[in-house]
């Protein structure tokens, strides 16, 4: 992949495809978020991930030429991409270790709290996906909070 995407408006998700058909969505990126397949982008080679736009979007691109060009003229963007890149591989941590170790209402309610407005931007079964459970496992997930909540 020769890009990376700096979201100005939309909703988009990276997802790869298994052996047997099925989807896995690795990343969500809505408005002032990153997204890319960043094997692709930082080490070259094939990319494994597609990126999907799920709502009209306006976004910068970035190819990694420019960028290296950017951190050699400007030291302030080689910091911000740096503290960028931090939240980031932090953020996939977490999510690794999430998926480790919370049930599937903890990472339901992890979920909600990153993306607290994405449930009325994507479809049910991504972010089935995104959670590693089936829409049906979701839609009990979500029944049960709004119980909880009327309660």
């Amino acid at each position: 992949m020769e890009h990376q995407y700096f979201v100005l408006k939309g909703c988009l998700r990276t997802y790869l495809i298994d052996s047997s058909g099925k989807e896995h969505t690795m990343q969500f990126a809505v408005e002032n978020w990153w997204v890319s397949d960043y094997l692709a982008y930082y080490k070259g080679g094939e990319s494994i991930f597609f990126v999907e736009c799920l709502e009209d979007c306006e976004l910068m691109r970035v190819r990694k030429e420019d960028l290296e060009g950017m951190f050699l003229s400007l030291s302030i963007t080689e910091t911000y991409f740096r503290l960028q890149l931090e939240n980031a591989f932090a953020a996939f941590q977490k999510r690794i270790l999430s998926s480790l170790n919370l049930t599937a209402k903890e990472r339901y309610s992890q979920f909600i709290q990153i993306y607290p407005d994405i449930e009325q931007r994507v479809k049910n079964y991504q972010i089935a996906s995104y959670l590693g459970i089936t829409p049906e496992s979701l839609s009990r997930l979500r029944k049960n909070r709004i119980a909880s909540d009327e309660s």
